[in-house]
């Protein structure tokens, strides 16, 4: 290994355990957030309190209409919407996972991915049990497919989840895993906490979230990672349980509401890996988003539903990569590939190497108060740690 990179983690933590990447056998950093008897004691079988729920209208009958995403689900008394964690009691609204996450660990914030974000630092990530869309390849299906009372939980409420994150000298709170918005209260109140504390907020999403929740979820989200999944109706309707045109809604909101955007977009041969669908897509982030907007191409591996399709050829990765970059895109990585130098960060401007990076290691970045090195251009991103509110 050159000796000019440095392992992602150069903050004090007091336990490292490595744990093998996926099939890349890459080292990334997964430690628990806190000490191992308090961990014992704290976690639990089943959902622990049940809070009322944010964006539902009653309805005639003891239903209630939820309006927190696209699916907008009519759900009876004593039902759960289609995430499986918002459940109709008496004609209120109530979640089931407030406070009750069912994953906890620190990751690389290249983990996320946010390659234009405080690069190289620790990022406190949470989940709970559900997921509004059921995708087919999920990697995380095993708590995105179940209901909070078929996991283990911890009882974790904002105010012990920021100062675990100050206490592991985490910069940001991740809310990954699942889809997020399915534990929009909870996700709302650690965030505010992590404002106040000087802690960013950041979030991999598939962005399934309706136009009047998104605004308010803005005011304390600092960057997000989108799964634009596919750029057609088709492939959400059938690989995912959703439509394109919501997450397109979101994309221009986030970025109108000036969150720092990077989008993901996994691959899969055969079902979304056409080069013109390719290149309609990253055509419409350049002219809706704009080029500098990082887009990251990942590798699939059979999982979930689809074990028996294919993992993706890199020479499928390096072609949409090309694409995108020919479509006038300027931020284009690989992901899920070992040891590709599409991992890197070039200036978009003058070119330079700026932030050298193999897995989840980086070498020296050479950047200067978000600017580059060597040219002084305004690199896009979130380079610097917010102040305490």
């Amino acid at each position: 290994m050159d000796n000019w990179f440095v392992q992602w983690n150069t903050r004090s933590c007091s336990r490292r355990q490595f744990i093998k990447a996926g099939a890349l056998g890459l080292a990334a950093l997964s430690l628990p957030a806190l000490p191992l008897p308090a961990l014992s004691q704290r976690v639990r079988y089943g959902f622990i309190q049940p809070r009322l729920a944010s964006f539902f209208t009653p309805s005639s009958g003891g239903m209630v209409r939820c309006n927190l995403c696209p699916h907008n689900c009519e759900v009876m008394d004593g039902e759960r919407g289609e995430c499986g964690v918002r459940e109709n009691r008496g004609g209120q609204y109530y979640s089931l996972v407030y406070g009750n996450p069912c994953a906890v660990h620190i990751d690389p914030i290249e983990k996320k991915p946010l390659f234009h974000v405080l690069p190289g630092s620790a990022s406190y990530s949470i989940a709970t049990a559900g997921c509004n869309l059921h995708c087919k390849f999920c990697q995380n299906w095993e708590i995105s497919q179940a209901r909070p009372e078929e996991t283990y939980n911890f009882a974790f409420p904002p105010a012990a989840v920021v100062k675990n994150a100050q206490d592991t000298n985490c910069p940001s709170i991740a809310y990954t895993y699942v889809e997020p918005i399915i534990f929009y209260e909870y996700m709302m109140d650690v965030g505010r906490l992590a404002r106040q504390a000087g802690i960013l907020n950041v979030s991999h999403s598939a962005g399934y979230i309706n136009p009047q929740p998104l605004e308010a979820l803005c005011e304390v989200l600092d960057a997000v990672c989108i799964d634009l999944k596919a750029f057609t109706d088709d492939f959400y309707r059938n690989l995912v349980g959703g439509t394109l045109a919501p997450v397109l809604t979101t994309l221009k909101t986030l970025r109108r509401k000036q969150v720092h955007l990077e989008l993901v977009n996994l691959v899969i041969p055969q079902l979304n890996d056409n080069p013109k669908e390719i290149k309609k897509m990253c055509t419409w982030i350049r002219d809706e988003l704009g080029p500098l907007t990082p887009m990251h191409f990942s590798r699939f591996y059979p999982l979930h539903k689809m074990r028996n399709h294919f993992p993706t050829p890199v020479a499928t990765l390096e072609q949409a990569r090309q694409t995108a970059l020919q479509a006038g895109l300027k931020y284009v990585y690989i992901g899920n590939v070992r040891e590709n130098p599409a991992e890197n960060t070039y200036c978009h401007n003058c070119g330079k190497l700026i932030i050298p990076r193999r897995g989840y290691m980086i070498g020296e970045v050479k950047m200067q108060d978000g600017a580059c090195a060597f040219c002084g251009t305004k690199i896009p991103g979130v380079w610097q740690e917010p102040k305490t509110v």
